[in-house]
């Protein structure tokens, strides 16, 4: 007799975790999905090129209806689950209909972080985090309203440059000295910053949102420093926080995210927890990569692999950020006792920097070209032995192979 297997959430990572369990364990599982968006789960990552219009919604959709049906795979959209009664081993959703299951897996992921500022609750100023927030920022660009997008990290820079190449005004706000400070060094979080605003968006660094103004609607943003910025639309996006509350109200372990083991098991031997709303090793991992390899090792678990274990993920960051591909791993800032070996072509926008501890490479960061990130990641991760290659590393692995041959 199959396990009832529940899995609340609805987004990529319990897609990935069904897909993995189509190939390892097709067999062992009776499997519903509850997402509280009234779509089928769609490949987030994809919302800014979707506002940018180099996308079609449809081309979002990670599985589509078929195949869902093919593996018989309930799926309950647009409902919330409000109560676990894990004594039960039942759910409650917000329709009131209850869900018995056998076995749980929390994919609850994150939802969009606000400043802690006045004004953050006025009309006009939103997030971009699903679908929902669409409609408003796609209203925005067609009338190039002024937009002030708050965050310079990935998100932040993503809507900025798909709003301003809608048509919107856009001014990308930033507390931080640099953009992207916790994926890059100073010299080519510069390098980012000239590709940005090449792309017609206007840069404000070192600047800290102390308020949001208006009567009725927002219409300014005000700085620590005492100058306002005025504005039709504020789009909020400076990360992330776990979705841990169904966790709470089931008085499971929760720290930062739902504290899980090894084998992303909680203080219950039937409840799991993945991706973005997991605490793993007191580590929250809020990319795609992890929650992915966090899938394949509870699929692992569950086809009978009784070792799979889950050890965290060496993160590097390998994205094309609005079309300019950047990469970074490891020590990218280096220390004292470190090297820095560095390229730049400002005319091609493109600058590379690697850090060498002793024979070893420990970091690199890359912005403009980077086709050759997984290779130096695979050598940071490796600790391989680069003295045959110091000569020739920074201009990559092709003329290295051919060096050495």
């Amino acid at each position: 007799m199959k396990e009832r297997l529940m899995i609340v959430g609805h987004g990529m990572a319990s897609v990935r975790l069904c897909e993995d369990l189509m190939t390892g364990a097709p067999d062992r599982f009776d499997i519903t999905i509850v997402g509280a968006e009234p779509r089928l789960a769609y490949n987030r990552v994809l919302l800014s090129a979707l506002l940018a219009g180099d996308v079609a919604e449809a081309d979002l959709t990670l599985r589509p209806p078929e195949w869902y049906a093919q593996h018989n795979i309930h799926v309950i959209t647009g409902q919330r689950v409000t109560h676990l009664d894990l004594s039960e081993r039942s759910a409650v959703l917000e329709n009131g209909a209850q869900c018995p299951f056998d076995r749980l897996a929390l994919a609850t992921g994150s939802e969009a972080a606000r400043l802690p500022s006045p004004g953050m609750d006025l009309p006009g100023v939103m997030t971009f985090r699903d679908f929902s927030d669409m409609p408003d920022l796609l209203g925005a660009a067609a009338r190039s309203a002024r937009v002030a997008a708050i965050g310079g990290g990935l998100l932040g820079i993503e809507a900025a440059c798909s709003l301003a190449k809608g048509g919107a005004k856009v001014t990308l706000v930033h507390v931080m000295d640099r953009l992207m400070e916790r994926q890059l060094d100073p010299r080519s979080a510069a390098f980012l910053k000239r590709a940005v605003e090449r792309k017609g968006v206007q840069i404000l660094l070192n600047a800290r949102t102390v308020a949001v103004r208006g009567d009725t609607k927002a219409d300014s943003l005000c700085f620590a420093d005492g100058s306002e910025l005025r504005v039709d639309l504020v789009v909020v996006a400076i990360g992330v926080r776990p979705n841990v509350a169904l966790a709470q109200v089931a008085d499971l372990p929760v720290k930062r995210g739902i504290l899980v083991d090894d084998q992303m098991t909680t203080a219950v031997p039937f409840v799991h927890a993945l991706g973005e709303c997991a605490e793993h090793r007191g580590t929250v991992y809020g990319l795609v990569e992890p929650a992915y390899d966090q899938a394949r090792v509870l699929a692992r678990l569950w086809a009978g692999d009784t070792d799979a274990r889950y050890e965290g993920t060496v993160l590097a960051t390998n994205l094309k950020v609005s079309g300019i591909p950047v990469f970074s791993a490891g020590d990218f800032l280096g220390e004292e006792t470190t090297r820095d070996i560095v390229f730049e072509d400002r005319g091609a926008g493109q600058c590379r920097k690697l850090v060498v501890k002793g024979n070893q490479l420990v970091g690199a960061a890359l912005v403009g070209e980077a086709s050759d990130a997984l290779w130096y990641r695979d050598l940071i991760r490796s600790g391989e032995d680069i003295s045959a290659l110091r000569h020739n590393i920074l201009f990559g692995r092709a003329l290295c192979e051919q060096s050495s041959v």
